[in-house]
């Protein structure tokens, strides 16, 4: 497993791999880099790399990268329907429910939205409150709305 750091708009970024695809960007260290078997390498990230300093110059709307985040086929299925979220959209978290055929499910859509392990690439910012407020977002509400008020400059 391999990982980097980025610098960005919103401060270091921490990114991982499998060497074939991305399995985690991270605005802040994950304890996970201190086990055994990661490398720090900046050759399996320069796409990423590229793609996300274009993003944040506002040259780029779509990441195309080989994603393969871990988590549960709710989480999965969840994670899919914050890929389809144009950007500079938003959706609220019973949006996502019912899409997902579960309307009842916001509180669980909420908590594999908060379980992200590729934020900004998952745009997992996307999602706010049914009244279109801003809610929770594991990196902090100012970034969150740093990240949306990118998209709709």
């Amino acid at each position: 497993m391999y990982w980097t750091t980025i610098d960005s708009p919103l401060g270091t970024l921490w990114i991982t791999g499998d060497g074939a695809a991305l399995t985690g960007l991270y605005m802040e260290r994950p304890a996970m880099l201190d086990q055994p078997g990661w490398i720090e390498d900046d050759a399996p990230f320069t796409p990423v790399r590229e793609q996300l300093d274009a993003y944040f110059a506002g040259r780029r709307e779509e990441f195309d990268l080989p994603l393969s985040p871990v988590g549960t086929p709710f989480q999965q299925q969840v994670w899919a329907a914050l890929r389809a979220i144009p950007y500079g959209e938003t959706r609220s978290y019973r949006e996502i429910a019912e899409q997902l055929g579960r309307p009842t499910a916001s509180r669980a859509v909420g908590a594999a939205n908060g379980r992200n392990p590729i934020s900004v690439i998952v745009p997992c910012h996307r999602v706010v409150g049914s009244s279109g407020v801003l809610t929770g977002y594991a990196w902090g509400l100012e970034r969150k709305q740093a990240l949306l008020d990118l998209e709709t400059r």
